[in-house]
């Protein structure tokens, strides 16, 4: 047998290796598919790696797509003034996408700090965004509020504009740029502001203003109300130009209450809707005051027959042509559902005089309930003392709690929701703990359809100590929607009726109804079980995040209406606190020790941000601590927010602040101080 020499041997090349595609002789439409699992900082890659590559990571598509993830996860675009996404060129929509990205991801890993190196829309002229920045600028500015006017309420209106109401009544539109009053509304009398709606592609402002116009006694207020517009003008047709006209104040609806307002809200001003929740004294209960066209002098005011508990954070939204009473317990949440056809059938006429008083139709109770108990993070997540080692927090981590059921491991869970852990005690639990203020935060910012709607709760939960009379306080805060439960989950949410084993409309989310301390929903009857045999649901986005090392946040002292046998007014204090979409800033004393006087400084946190990993929860592992992992938070707990100290400008003086206000879009803080003057500190 001969043997042929290695020498002989020739290599066959496959013809079908070298027709083998790489990623930059891909058709765009496959390119582009597998582009939208890149983030910012891929693409970037991308852009390095070939022409053909740069050409295509550069195109408006790709970045469009990155500008609607952020968008999912409610961080809002630095658009200037009113501008719309689609106004923006692509080198436009370039830079707006890199700086919300940037700042994402720096406010995530370190502090806020002051812009030196870029621009803001604040400081620059907001025709157009470029890459090109100006070092030698500041990095804040001071402009002024009315004179010779107390700020009661301030809040910028995009990166051109503020709103700010005096304690006199008006309600004064301020040009940032030129720093000049554009439009004013002046009553001649004291009104107060409660509410302010920004509707950007209307480039229209709706809020509300109040008085009292008598106490009828201790409990009940009878109040009017008028709701206005502020109008912008309409920029030329490419976007670039100056406007050229004043914004126009003017009046919409005018319309009375009796009782104890406790909230305005304008639920839809394209189908001008708008409610109000009304303390009901006699029954303990909310009353919901509802205008469903506010062009047409008619109301609704109904008993919903929900009990108004003082430790209960209360907000109100539409979903899909039904108001819904959202409230917030210390343990839990529960959302009232109230079709606005059902609301109709209540509706009665109106006048618009200081004289008429409206009356409640009768108790309605909702059609739907739904409650969700709060997920607390583990024990060890809130110890104050630091770990010894590494390894002791690896130790932690793999520890898994038991089953909800005791019956050994769960089914891996499904879509958004899955069963629901072991439930932890609740931290800071009522009592002692308060609410001293809540804040409900919605995507108000310009955005784009087909974006799933998120808001956002932040409550500053307060402890009084009776003997020193100092107050400390902690964060809490989480995310919700509305059903509190992804609908596509179980059928059980599909349509209005329950499912077919519960005895009332209320479906709980937990085993039992009672496993979040709150009981059962206003309306009497059981409660049925949404998961079957399945267990309690854990909804993910019911986790609260923290800032739970306690501090003593600066207050200001707000004179309400005057009572009628004294001759001073109330005073109640108002904490010099902001939030926006998963930020929240605020004025502290340095320490709690001190007394009048002491130094104070201002404080900055970010929670983590809605994502695709908070929502979808790893589906291969069983419910237990690791479900609090969020991706790009290091090795700390995404369940405790870093608290963050601001660098200020030595003219500002922290202990003459009336306002603060915080824009996450364009990383900046908004203040106002006694002299008549408002910073706008601008952060990267």
């Amino acid at each position: 047998m001969s043997e042929s020499p290695s020498s002989d041997w020739e290599i066959i090349e496959d013809p079908l290796e070298k027709m083998a595609p790489t990623l930059s002789t891909l058709p765009y439409d496959l390119l582009l598919n597998i582009s939208r699992h890149f983030d910012l900082y891929d693409v970037r890659a991308l852009q390095m790696t070939c022409r053909s590559l740069h050409d295509f990571a550069i195109t408006r598509p790709v970045y469009r797509h990155l500008a609607v993830e952020l968008l999912r996860r409610c961080r809002a675009l630095p658009l200037p003034g009113f501008q719309r996404l689609s106004d923006l060129t692509t080198d436009q929509l370039i830079a707006t996408v890199t700086k919300a990205t940037r700042l994402e991801r720096a406010w995530l890993t370190r502090a806020p700090q002051p812009a030196r190196s870029g621009r803001s829309p604040y400081l620059t002229d907001p025709s157009a965004l470029s890459d090109v920045y100006d070092e030698s600028r500041s990095w804040y500015k001071v402009i002024s509020s009315p004179p010779e006017e107390e700020v009661d309420w301030l809040s910028p209106i995009t990166s051109s504009y503020s709103l700010c109401a005096t304690k006199s009544g008006k309600v004064v539109c301020w040009d940032v740029h030129r720093n000049v009053c554009l439009a004013q509304w002046d009553p001649h009398e004291r009104w107060e502001l409660w509410k302010c709606r920004v509707e950007f592609d209307q480039r229209t402002v709706f809020f509300t203003m109040a008085k009292v116009l008598r106490k009828m006694n201790h409990d009940d207020r009878h109040m009017q109300f008028v709701l206005m517009q502020l109008q912008f003008p309409e920029t030329p047709s490419n976007g670039q130009g100056k406007d050229t006209e004043s914004p126009v104040f003017s009046r919409l609806a005018t319309f009375n209450t009796i009782g104890v307002v406790m909230n305005v809200f304008l639920l839809d001003p394209a189908t001008r809707l708008l409610s109000a929740f009304v303390w009901v004294s006699s029954t303990n209960t909310i009353g919901l005051y509802t205008l469903l066209d506010w062009d047409r002098r008619e109301y609704v005011f109904i008993d919903t027959g929900i009990e108004c508990s003082m430790s209960s954070n209360w907000s109100c939204i539409l979903y899909k042509q039904q108001i819904v009473i959202h409230a917030e317990e210390s343990e839990g949440a529960h959302q009232y559902f109230f079709p606005l056809s059902l609301l109709q059938h209540y509706a009665r006429p109106y006048a618009i005089s200081e004289t008429f008083v409206p009356t409640i139709s009768g108790r309605v109770a909702p059609t739907r309930n739904l409650k969700t108990p709060f997920y607390f993070p583990p024990p060890y997540r809130r110890s104050q003392s630091p770990v010894s080692s590494d390894d002791e927090v690896d130790a932690e981590l793999n520890v898994r709690p038991p089953s909800p059921t005791g019956q050994g491991a769960t089914q891996p869970p499904t879509n958004a929701a899955q069963v629901m852990p072991v439930q932890n005690t609740n931290p800071f639990p009522f009592p002692p703990w308060y609410p001293e203020s809540a804040h409900f935060v919605r995507q108000w910012w310009p955005s784009v359809t087909h974006i799933p709607k998120m808001s956002c709760t932040v409550v500053l939960l307060a402890d009084h100590d009776p003997v020193s009379h100092r107050t400390r306080y902690v964060l809490a805060q989480h995310y919700f929607r509305v059903p509190l439960l992804d609908r596509s989950f179980d059928e059980a949410y599909a349509g209005h009726s329950p499912p077919s084993d519960a005895s009332s409309d209320t479906l709980s989310l937990t085993t039992g109804g009672t496993a979040n301390g709150a009981g059962s929903a206003p309306g009497g009857g059981s409660s049925g079980t949404a998961d079957g045999e399945r267990g309690a649901i854990f909804d993910p986005l019911m986790r609260i995040w923290y800032v739970s090392a306690p501090f003593e946040v600066v207050c200001v002292l707000d004179n309400v209406e005057e009572e009628e046998e004294e001759d001073a007014p109330t005073e109640r204090p108002r904490p010099l606190m902001a939030v926006d979409f998963g930020h929240a800033v605020w004025i502290e004393y340095v320490n709690s020790e001190g007394e009048e006087g002491e130094a104070k400084r201002l404080r900055f946190v970010t929670f983590p941000p809605i994502a695709e990993e908070m929502l979808d929860i790893d589906v291969d592992a069983p419910p237990g601590p690791d479900a609090w992992s969020c991706k790009g938070m290091g090795d700390r707990s995404p369940m405790e927010g870093e608290v963050r100290t601001l660098e200020i400008p030595e003219e500002l003086n922290l202990d003459a602040v009336e306002t603060i206000n915080i824009d996450q879009s364009q990383g900046s803080v908004i203040i106002s101080v006694k002299d008549g003057k408002i910073f706008i500190l601008c952060y990267e």
